[in-house]
């Protein structure tokens, strides 16, 4: 992306950094440690309470203070970057009426900074759910807040500070994994070659793991982790909450893609209290999205994490509790309040509502060692991290959709040549004719129709061959090909709605509305008894009372970004229709 005025960023989010290496930061340091006014401060008091620094105090700490905002009245509060390594780097020094605070204390997630009392100080200390109070109520003063906390995380992402320390030999599997669940998520985190790297080599001579140990991953509090899942990484971060299971929200959400973030967004802001369960980062498939050109309002376009990005902040704006990585495991229908069980373990959340915005899973081609290379050369995904591992190489990228020419294209800006595989004889019927048009105009595409791989051949440090085998000859061709992008669609994500009953057609996909009744009629008819009065059901509403499916879950959806959230805008209303119709209770 190329440099802009600072005019022409006032929304930029931390995805966009990955791709922004190029930003000012002296001619935007205005916009990131703005001043305020004394009327600010004045709005700003009966949001927050008043502290005394002693000189030398600790006002928040990397990896273990959570907080909202803390803003300078008296004194000054020195900020410092640390990596839980103990290296520190110094940023600035917060003077009267500037504060303290990133992205991550929207939600109160633990800083990723470390702030001094620099001599006696006072301060007026934001709540996280304050501090999202004080955003909605003065409209001007958030956006500059906001703006400010964005700014923050995206100088974080390009110092590569702030988070957690992975340490493994280049290459390793694992390593690719936790790496592209931090950028997806748009957290900061820096890697260490144990090799090249002092430190990391001290670190491994203490522990000396085994290799199924690695990589070892320093957390922001200097706690030390062996190969852990995605799942402990987003516990020792912050981005994995306590849930309480006695809370009873009014919308849980699952799945936080364009449909989910959108049904997040519009929920909170109307006052509900809103959950989203996601598996792995927010924006779904369509983050994978190198340009997004269609979508209405971008007129030169935006990637899918940026998109994402934009939308998952607005939705800490209004008070919607994220948990990543989450997966659910079983949806239970036969209590009142639903209840979601957590996937690998028995904590049970409670909801009025729940929205099933679950998206798809990638597809698998039927090759005996996928699994081997999966991290390690295999890839469902293009992000600015792949690509960098693609430099000047020669790639193979599978499918014939629209996120596969928008990857193709993207990865013909880092490899030397992309090879790109379908099975049908033309992209025709299913790519939109722009992408065709751009994909025949990149002279480092090549289109392979009526082909497909046959072969993965590697060792213990990955791929390094692929054999393509072309349908109408049957002639097969190797190529010395390290990296393979998978595009082959996905199978909608509805395998632990089994105990839910939530009707589904012929191919997994959820029925809703009115597709419901005539399955049922259907269902009826074929036993030979006559259709009951069966009772109104609304448009998004699947064959459970209170549960509903937005997006491309849902049978009948378009699979397209825009009619995703406009299906999370429109179930909003569907869901007040039902929680009006609830008794009233006492509780």
């Amino acid at each position: 992306m190329p440099n802009h005025s600072p005019e022409m960023l006032p929304e930029l989010t931390s995805d966009e950094a990955v791709s922004s290496p190029g930003l000012d930061f002296e001619k935007r340091r205005h916009q990131i440690f703005p001043v305020l006014s004394a009327t600010d401060i004045r709005h700003m008091h009966r949001f927050g309470q008043v502290r005394q620094f002693a000189d030398g105090e600790w006002a928040f700490r990397a990896g273990q203070t959570s907080f909202g905002l803390i803003l300078v009245l008296q004194g000054a509060i020195e900020v410092s970057r640390y990596d839980g390594l103990g290296n520190t780097a110094f940023v600035t020094t917060h003077l009267p009426g500037q504060f303290g605070g990133e992205v991550a204390q929207l939600s109160g997630r633990p800083s990723l900074a470390n702030g001094r009392a620099l001599g006696a100080t006072e301060a007026l200390v934001i709540a996280p759910e304050n501090l999202r109070a004080l955003l909605i109520a003065h409209a001007d003063l958030g956006e500059r807040i906001v703006r400010a906390l964005i700014l923050r995380r995206v100088g974080l992402l390009e110092h590569n500070s702030g988070g957690p320390v992975l340490v493994a030999p280049r290459g390793h599997g694992r390593l690719h994994t936790l790496q592209s669940f931090l950028a997806a998520n748009g957290h900061p985190h820096e890697v260490l070659d144990p090799e090249q790297h002092e430190q990391a080599a001290a670190l491994m001579a203490h522990y000396q793991p085994q290799p199924h140990d690695l990589p070892l991953v320093v957390c922001p509090d200097g706690v030390v982790k062996h190969n852990p899942s995605v799942v402990d990484l987003g516990r020792c971060l912050g981005m994995l909450p306590e849930l309480d299971s006695s809370k009873v929200w009014d919308v849980l959400i699952v799945g936080a893609g364009p449909a989910g973030l959108a049904a997040a967004v519009y929920a909170a802001s109307e006052g509900l209290s809103v959950l989203v369960l996601e598996t792995r980062a927010s924006g779904g498939q369509a983050a994978a999205s190198a340009r997004i050109e269609n979508f209405l309002g971008f007129p030169t376009g935006i990637t899918g994490r940026a998109l994402a990005g934009r939308a998952f902040v607005q939705a800490q704006k209004f008070g919607v509790e994220v948990a990543i990585p989450a997966p659910a495991g079983r949806l239970l229908c036969d209590t009142y309040p639903l209840q979601v069980e957590m996937c690998g373990s028995l904590q049970k959340l409670q909801a009025r509502t729940v929205v099933l915005a679950c998206g798809a899973r990638y597809r698998r081609p039927s090759l005996a060692n996928l699994r081997q290379f999966e991290g390690k050369g295999v890839y469902y995904w293009a992000s600015p991290i792949e690509g960098k591992l693609c430099k000047n190489e020669q790639v193979i990228l599978v499918g014939g959709g629209n996120s596969a020419g928008q990857a193709a294209v993207f990865l013909a800006t880092q490899a030397a040549h992309v090879h790109m595989l379908i099975r049908k004889d033309s992209l025709s019927s299913t790519m939109s004719s722009y992408l065709i048009e751009r994909i025949a105009a990149t002279p480092n595409i090549t289109l392979h129709t009526q082909s497909e791989i046959v072969a993965l051949e590697g060792d213990e440090e990955g791929l390094r061959q692929v054999r393509v085998r072309h349908a109408p000859t049957q002639q097969e061709t190797d190529y010395p090909v390290c990296r393979v992008f998978l595009f082959i669609g996905a199978d909608p994500n509805t395998g632990w709605l089994g105990d839910c009953g939530v009707d589904v057609d012929e191919h997994g996909f959820i029925r809703t509305g009115f597709d419901v009744t005539k399955a049922q009629c259907r269902a009826n008819f074929s036993n030979g008894v006559y259709p009951p009065d069966l009772p109104a059901r609304a448009a998004l509403e699947t064959s459970v009372p209170g549960v509903f499916a937005i997006g491309d879950v849902r049978a009948g959806s378009t699979k397209r970004v825009a009619a995703g959230v406009g299906e999370g805008a429109a179930v909003v209303s569907q869901i007040h229709g039902f929680l009006a119709r609830l008794p009233v209770t006492t509780n």
